[in-house]
């Protein structure tokens, strides 16, 4: 006898009701699994948090300080690199924005994962074992641009932007120099003695490349 419709019907209800039973049970699961941490998930690094550099170190102070005086030398490129169509110097303002904001990053991340502020209280520089009394007028530290200079660059074009641009971008690197071999000679950890070695070489490269620019400009540092 073939069975009706309707008995069909009545013999698979238990059938779909065991299936949405075995469905929900299988999405407690996963939301179980998802709730507790994985046995192979990494644990906080306990050790690194113990071994950060102290607040009064030159790493500190250095991935502080730096990453102010880098702020300012992006902005400068980005200000030049839209006053001028001279090829060379948007160059040089292009390289300057990409390495500098990335390596102001990483100062910026190795502070967060020190656990230490990303500013201080006290005075800048105080890590290379003296106080800097800032010029004023927003110049920070040593080689930074001041607002009236930053001001005047904003209004420059062609090649009064170039020239006054690789004037400051000159003080500021020289400054940058000082800074970076104070760290490279003082710091503690491998990352700051790394990055303020290379950031020697490569400031100083510039600051030669930037001293034939001026010189084609009829200029002088």
């Amino acid at each position: 006898m073939t069975p009706s419709a309707g008995s069909t019907v009545r013999a698979s209800r238990p059938l779909v009701l065991a299936g949405g039973a075995l469905l929900l049970l299988a999405l407690a699961l996963v939301a179980l699994m998802l709730a507790r941490p994985s046995a192979s998930a990494p644990a906080p690094d306990v050790k690194a948090a113990a071994s950060a550099p102290a607040e009064t170190s030159a790493d500190v102070g250095f991935a502080r300080d730096m990453a102010v005086h880098h702020q300012q030398a992006v902005e400068m490129a980005f200000i030049v690199r839209d006053r001028t169509t001279d090829v060379a110097v948007r160059r040089l303002a292009f390289d300057i924005i990409n390495t500098q904001a990335n390596q102001r990053g990483m100062m910026l991340g190795w502070l967060e994962m020190w656990g230490r502020a990303k500013s201080s209280p006290g005075p800048p520089m105080e890590w290379m074992g003296h106080t800097v009394t800032p010029r004023g007028d927003g110049a920070l530290m040593p080689g930074m641009a001041t607002d009236t200079e930053l001001d005047a660059l904003r209004k420059a074009k062609g090649k009064d932007a170039e020239v006054r641009f690789l004037r400051l971008m000159t003080a500021h690197h020289r400054a940058g120099v000082d800074m970076a071999q104070a760290a490279a000679d003082a710091a503690g950890t491998d990352e700051i003695r790394n990055l303020a070695s290379g950031m020697v070489t490569a400031q100083r490269s510039e600051i030669a490349l930037m001293a034939d620019m001026l010189k084609e400009r009829g200029a002088t540092g």
